[in-house]
């Protein structure tokens, strides 16, 4: 098994080159590396940042808007036999947005850019949060209508926008599903570092990856995501509207009872994280622009507006007017990045353990996101009996964070798949795909105690090829969403038809 294993992550080979240079294109670039500040920003950064910025301005500030016109949405009570509603509709995203690198992301970038890094990850989710705007009314404006259900998103929108061509939306259907199915491993792997360590906890021992513990995550974990993604949307939605509000509320609720006991350490988060966003500490680098880089890069990555992969949430949702669900998204963002990324931020910046204030060496642990990560967590919790219960805690949090995007990924590959065919075969196969194939491999790799990171690079790619195909098309389509918009103010958000803004919908006739 290991021998097929090592076979599959030496023929993605090739890959990994391709991803890289992408994701850093230009700052692989000599010349352009050397330029102060600007040379630390890849293309895509650039892009992502740069779109939401002039989106901000275009919509007149639309994220401000959007925050209490978005609450009021998703408090009103409203069912449907068709689509979900809008408060279902933001947590199915947010199933997707708050993963794991809510805690990875965050401790990666303060380990790298300081703590000034968490500032410009609050900068880039302002701006983040008008691109998300545009892409979710897109998305609501195109959708289409499958029998009992919405569907739409990238896929659909793209090719409305792009001539109306259905080898353009086929292409962009199949790049999402590629990405989706083949991010469901290393969400797999994530799960298994959670439960592992809440298991290891509980024992007081290490478990090996050949033990029946981790057999049986493996074989729940399999019999439980197939059990839920076969049910479609609905019982995806029904799973998500629980798990999301529990995890973010106990996240949340555990790291405010770890400021309250550090209360005197509060000061010194905001004092580091102003101050470091402008003047970073010489112990990262020391240099302006590294702090600004990361914290742009991991917000807008973790967020992922203007990405296109929440666009599949939105889409299904039932809505009285197209920008209704773009004040729900925006709010999406800030939920992502200004609550559960701030809260992962406290944590690592009140412990600083760059210091050596938490017992450990920090070039020993540096590279270690995890390591750096519980090492926080561990220095701020007083005493060591509440340890083992915390780090419980936590883990649970994490592995949460993991499933959510795992069901997401695989419900989102089903609706983009609805612009290639809508068959229940075919919908029931991308289903059983990433049921019985993706999430069994990811399991295997962990019990065969390997990592194929040429694997996951697979990801990593079709997500900046998301990137650079997205953002052009939503700057094109813009126009539409900004005549929603203006729409809704005059309108007050009554009743929308599509003639009025002077385009063609399916759904809104």
């Amino acid at each position: 098994m290991n021998v097929l294993f090592e076979a599959i992550n030496r023929f993605f080979d090739f890959i990994v080159p391709i991803a890289d240079f992408l994701w850093e294109f230009p700052t692989n670039i000599e010349w352009y590396a050397n330029i102060p500040v600007l040379g630390g920003f890849a293309l895509a950064v650039i892009l992502l940042l740069g779109t939401g910025i002039y989106l901000t301005f275009k919509t007149g500030f639309v994220q401000v808007m959007a925050f209490k016109k978005g609450i009021k949405i998703l408090a009103e009570k409203k069912t449907s036999d068709t689509g979900i509603s809008p408060l279902a509709s933001f947590l199915l995203s947010s199933a997707m947005r708050v993963g794991p690198g809510n805690i990875m992301g965050v401790t990666g970038a303060i380990s790298v850019g300081g703590p000034g890094a968490l500032f410009w990850m609050w900068v880039s989710a302002f701006f983040g949060m008008s691109t998300a705007f545009i892409e979710s009314t897109l998305a609501q404006i195109f959708k289409e209508k499958n029998g009992k259900e919405y569907v739409g998103g990238l896929p659909f929108y793209g090719q409305k926008i792009l001539g109306n061509k259905r080898w353009v939306g086929v292409i962009l259907s199949s790049l999402f599903i590629i990405y989706a199915l083949f991010v469901i491993p290393s969400q797999a792997f994530h799960l298994f570092t959670s439960f592992g360590s809440i298991a290891d906890t509980i024992a007081g021992k290490s478990f090996g990856r050949q033990s029946t513990v981790y057999y049986g995550i493996a074989i729940v974990l399999i019999i439980t995501v197939l059990l839920t993604v076969i049910g479609g949307i609905k019982r995806v939605t029904a799973v998500t509207d629980v798990l999301v509000p529990i995890m973010a509320v106990i996240y949340t609720v555990i790291v405010l009872l770890i400021i309250i006991v550090n209360i005197d350490k509060v000061p010194y988060f905001f004092k580091e994280v102003f101050g470091g966003a402008f003047k970073p500490n010489a112990i990262f680098g020391g240099a302006f622009g590294v702090a600004l880089a990361q914290g742009i890069k991991r917000g807008l990555m973790s967020n992922e507006a203007g990405q296109g992969t929440i666009t599949m949430a939105a889409a299904t949702a039932e809505n009285n007017h197209p920008a209704e669900q773009g004040f729900v998204q925006a709010l999406g963002v800030f939920l992502d990045t200004m609550i559960i990324c701030s809260m992962t931020g406290f944590l690592i910046v009140m412990a600083h353990v760059w210091t050596g204030t938490a017992g450990v060496a920090w070039d020993s642990i540096q590279a270690s996101k995890l390591t750096v990560y519980l090492s926080s967590v561990k220095y701020l919790v007083p005493g060591t009996s509440l340890d083992g219960i915390v780090t419980i805690i936590v883990s649970l949090c994490y592995g949460m964070f993991a499933f959510t995007t795992l069901l997401g990924l695989i419900l989102f590959a089903e609706v983009s798949a609805n612009l290639i065919s809508r068959n229940k075969k075919f919908i029931m196969s991308i289903r059983l795909v990433g049921a019985l194939f993706f999430v069994p491999f990811g399991a295997l790799t962990v019990l065969a105690g390997l990592e194929l990171k040429n694997l996951w690079y697979i990801g990593d790619f079709v997500n900046i090829v998301l990137v650079y195909v997205n953002v052009p098309i939503i700057l094109i389509g813009s126009n539409i969403a900004l005549k929603a918009l203006k729409n809704y103010k005059k309108t007050d958000g009554s009743k929308f038809k599509s003639k009025s803004i002077g385009v063609h919908s399916e759904f809104w006739k």
